[in-house]
């Protein structure tokens, strides 16, 4: 009879604490790791990983699979690049609590605000619940490739408590923020990993409107916080998770730093740099460590490239969406619309005519007119593209080249095979037009690697394939600065995200913890070109990026992921509240 359920032969172990990588084997029984190094016994499998890389499974922080969740076991693109633990329900939206008269606006909050076709979620979600701990009830009954954890969403919490008081400026009575508290606290209690919410005017309803929130005083910020301490108190881990714009007026950091301290807890927040935000990152970095210096916890998620739109023609966002021809073809069926794009005196006509901005939000305007005017700040998208371009990739400078009007040779490219080429236009994270900010800051234990935004953004980012993107760019192909080592890379994207919110049981590959684990090929690792797919419920779009180079992926012991192709397993659920591992004494 086998010792083993599966062992894993001859890799280089590179273990998630940062320790140096080592020849070794991985032993793996009933789903956790049960000795590491040379294991003499025999297993029911075995898998050669001579010259690959030997990880745990990575652990993504900022998801937004609230809605397919409920409907999808393989929970594509994440799990195709070595996710094996997500946590979802980031920047204050998500479904739940939900009373039977919100479901609507509740969907419209998150297509609005995380890009996800409406039309897809109202035909996939079933709406088994109505209070939080309902719908972590509905979801656990759903096994998946991954385990999956939550917070619970501002957004949600407000519109249940204020029902049609909730309007950009809503001020909650005193009784409306102890429901709202103890709402949160029922919801950690249950087991929810912590509580988000959202502060920028990037963040609308499809009606566009701000996302409650985004005006919350800290006053019910901070009650908010003090409960999610009690649940903690009681045995649950709360994590406070903020998207804001960081107006210096808002004293963001102000009562960040009181919460954290008074509650407890950890805060983490999105920093990144961006138009909209008028404090630059590096000050958010210091302003942030002045607070943690006086007995705060407040950590950074920082993305590893420029978070960029790609624009297509079936995409949400294209550079001529406010030419007076697009608006004509706009709501055609693509057929229709292609025929027109690649009909040349349509062509002629559109591009002769000048923007009209007369419906665009004013209020973010200055990225409106990058995306339909800023030329030098947008990349094509070649088939071995470099997300750290430099200005001779930009649209700008190849038109230039080739003698062309930087207009028309966009409208060229996105005419690309057959109407399918991209446009790389990264918004934020890229003013300087490289990556150099980042090194720093991936040495730096009040940073973590985060905002891949999974599941989200369906029509114009395509960034769940960011922990492929660390270990091609970050630690093998970077050209234009330096890089980090893999050590440090598999450390950040798996034990520092998995401890922040208390999933210890995970992210290290040692005796007692999960057997969640990555044999990756690092010589083929490669991002494949991203396409749009029309696959979700009612036909949503969505866009998709797969990768060479994982030779497996396991997620407790089983194998769910072979040479990049889902095995049909599903080993994976809900996590409730923090896990703690039990570490054993190595078999060998």
């Amino acid at each position: 009879m086998a010792v083993y359920d599966l062992i894993i032969r001859g890799g280089t172990v590179v273990d998630g604490t940062g320790a140096p990588r080592f020849n070794g084997d991985v032993a793996v029984k009933d789903g956790v790791i049960a000795g590491v190094g040379t294991i003499h016994g025999d297993a029911a499998r075995e898998i050669d990983a001579s010259g690959k890389i030997v990880a745990p499974g990575f652990v993504d922080i900022h998801t937004h699979y609230d809605g397919q969740a409920t409907w999808d076991q393989e929970m594509a693109p994440s799990s195709w690049h070595g996710v094996t633990t997500v946590v979802m329900g980031n920047c204050g939206v998500g479904f739940a609590p939900a009373k039977p008269d919100r479901h609507e606006w509740l969907i419209s909050l998150m297509e609005g605000v995380e890009d996800i076709p409406g039309t897809a979620l109202a035909e996939g979600i079933t709406w088994e619940w109505e209070t939080f701990p309902e719908y972590l009830d509905a979801l656990e009954k759903m096994p998946r490739a991954i385990d999956i954890g939550t917070h619970v969403p501002h957004g949600a919490v407000r519109a249940y408590v204020l029902g049609d008081r909730e309007q950009p400026g809503a001020v909650p009575t005193d009784a409306d923020i102890k429901a709202m508290s103890d709402i949160v606290e029922e919801g950690v209690r249950a087991g929810a990993l912590g509580f988000s919410t959202s502060r920028t005017v990037l963040h609308k309803s499809v009606d566009g409107e701000l996302v409650p929130g985004t005006t919350a005083t800290p006053d019910e910020l901070v009650a908010i916080g003090h409960a999610m301490g009690r649940a903690k108190d009681a045995g649950g881990h709360a994590v406070f998770e903020m998207a804001s714009d960081l107006q210096r007026e808002w004293n963001e950091f102000e009562w960040m730093g009181k919460l954290s301290r008074e509650a407890g807890i950890p805060v983490t927040f999105a920093a990144l740099e961006s138009i909209q935000k008028e404090m630059p990152l590096a000050e958010q970095i210091s302003t942030m460590r002045a607070e943690n210096d006086n007995g705060a916890n407040i950590v950074a998620q920082i993305a590893l490239r420029g978070n960029g739109i790609i624009m297509a023609w079936q995409g949400t966002v294209n550079p001529f969406a406010f030419r007076p021809s697009w608006k004509t073809i706009a709501d055609l069926p693509w057929a229709e619309q292609k025929a027109k794009l690649l009909d040349p005196a349509f062509k002629a006509q559109l591009l002769s005519e000048s923007n009209d901005y007369s419906e665009a939000p004013m209020d973010i305007i200055g990225v409106v007119m990058v995306i339909t005017q800023g030329w030098a700040l947008q990349y094509e998208m070649d088939p071995d593209f470099d997300y750290e371009p430099d200005e001779t990739a930009s649209v700008n400078a190849r038109a230039v080249a080739a003698g062309i009007d930087p207009q028309e040779y966009a409208y060229d490219m996105l005419c690309a095979d057959d109407g399918t080429g991209f446009i790389y236009l990264p918004i934020l994270n890229y003013a300087d037009g490289n990556l150099d900010f980042l090194h720093p800051l991936q040495h730096s234990d009040d940073t973590v690697n985060s905002l891949s935004d999974g599941g989200a953004h369906c029509g114009t980012i395509c960034d769940a394939a960011s922990p492929t993107f660390m270990l091609e760019h970050w630690v093998r192909d970077r050209k234009r600065g330096d890089r980090i080592t893999l050590e440090n890379a598999i450390k950040r994207q798996c034990r520092d995200t998995a401890v922040l919110y208390g999933l210890e049981d995970r992210g290290v590959i040692a005796p007692g913890f999960l057997a969640d684990i990555n044999v990756i090929d690092m010589e083929r690792l490669k991002l494949g070109r991203p396409w749009l797919a029309f696959d979700l419920p009612a036909g949503g779009k969505r866009l998709l990026q797969k990768a060479d180079g994982y030779a497996c992926t396991l997620k407790n012991g089983a194998v769910t992921f072979e040479n990049g192709k889902w095995t049909g397993e599903t080993p994976g659920g809900l996590i409730r509240g923090p896990q703690r591992a039990e570490l054993a004494e190595a078999a060998e």
